[in-house]
């Protein structure tokens, strides 16, 4: 690359990156808030638990809509839309006096204005803007962007909370939102710009094709068992934690290490997705999941188990995302990438939707997450073995458009 594409290639990649950090570092420590909230709320955690499934599948339900919008009349614009929702969400959240205000926050504007700084809307912003051959590792750093947001955001909630309760904590956090406002401005442009694919298909088009495809489904399936382990255990670990007798530093520094370490597991996966086979990567990805999650039952607990567990999960946390967003665009072009990906995501946040609101009902109703736990390495199993029969091809034969 020519030292100018250098520069618009970190500019794009680091503002997504960024956006991504504030976007998912802030909503994956909402766990952090379970209990306090929920003690002076009167609430139990099935009720805090709602409300995070509900933010899941608005964000879900969202995502193919606001990634459409990005497609036609372009990222940067949702981007900026959806950082107003989130920051506006974090303010509705910390003046809540129960269920109704905890579901309007938490639940919907929050779930709105993650679909708009979602994983939709900004990998598909930067692979139409960076060449080909980087196109892997790009998706690898703005994910990876994600989990380090997941790190510092948890010592400063878990701060903030300590220093001046969580309803202030929440507000503060709120003015971090609007950071991602500003960023919006680096990712410009939508699917008109886009330099290969089938300059003559239409959105439509696009989505019919996809959807009459076996792979596109298998993707689809495999994603809902990420977000189903994903979000059970972003929301619920902490209060696990401090089931097992830990006290809530515990918690916060578990949450912190999947962050940290996967920082460095999301960016291998990216290279590595460059490399050599996305799906069997996805397949050993899912695999070891259920390998860690088995291992972490069948140990006694211990302060150490639980950090061994976090940093070994966090090397395999999100590094589903760009395997499966580069997935997507090897097989189906980057044209129409931020819709077509927000249709996977979709099924992404219905298996988040049921990991976090079943973890709450479970726990209420036997006092134990056992059950969850069961799942996770059960269907992790699962989707290690969906992923095989993916046919790695592009669907039609790539052309350069001019």
């Amino acid at each position: 690359m020519t030292a100018n594409a250098k520069r618009i290639f970190w500019t794009i990649t680091i503002s997504a990156a960024l956006i991504g950090s504030l976007g998912l570092g802030i909503r994956q420590n909402f766990g952090l808030f379970l209990t306090d909230m929920t003690r002076d709320l009167e609430l139990g955690r099935e009720a805090f638990a709602f409300a995070m499934a509900l933010q899941n599948i608005v964000w879900g339900i969202g995502t193919p809509i606001v990634g459409a919008l990005a497609d036609k009349y372009g990222s940067g614009k949702m981007i900026a839309l959806g950082g107003i929702a989130y920051a506006f969400g974090l303010y509705i959240m910390a003046n809540a006096d129960g269920v109704f205000g905890l579901n309007m926050g938490t639940g919907l504007l929050i779930g709105i204005g993650q679909a708009g700084v979602g994983f939709a809307v900004l990998l598909g912003a930067v692979a139409r803007q960076v060449p080909p051959e980087k196109r892997s590792v790009a998706l690898g750093i703005v994910t990876a962007g994600g989990s380090f947001g997941q790190f510092y955001m948890a010592p400063v909630s878990l701060g903030l909370i300590e220093a001046t309760g969580w309803s202030t904590a929440l507000l503060y956090i709120a003015g971090l939102a609007l950071i991602m406002v500003a960023l919006a401005t680096a990712l410009t442009g939508n699917a008109a710009d886009a330099n290969e694919g089938d300059p003559s298909q239409t959105l439509s088009e696009a989505v019919r094709e996809a959807g009459g495809d076996r792979s596109y489904w298998l993707l689809s399936s495999g994603f809902f068992v990420c977000g189903f382990q994903v979000a059970f255990i972003a929301v619920h670990l902490p209060a696990y934690i401090g089931d097992l007798g830990f006290d809530a530093t515990t918690g916060a520094t578990a949450i912190a290490l999947i962050g940290l370490f996967n920082v460095a597991g999301t960016y291998a996966c990216g290279v590595l997705g460059g490399r050599y086979s996305k799906k069997i990567l996805l397949a050993g990805l899912y695999f070891l999941r259920a390998a860690v999650v088995a291992v972490f039952l069948i140990v006694p607990p211990s302060e150490l188990s639980v950090l061994v567990f976090a940093s070994a999960m966090g090397v395999l946390w999100l590094g589903t995302v760009p395997l499966t967003s580069g997935l997507v665009a090897h097989i189906f072009g980057i044209r129409y990438m931020s819709t077509l990906f927000g249709v996977v995501f979709f099924s992404h946040q219905i298996g988040s939707f049921i990991g976090v609101w079943w973890g709450g009902h479970i726990y209420d109703t036997t006092g134990s997450y056992d059950q969850m736990w069961v799942a996770s390495v059960a269907l992790g199993i699962m989707a290690g073995f969906l992923h095989l029969p993916i046919t790695e091809k592009p669907l039609r034969p790539i052309t350069q458009v001019p």
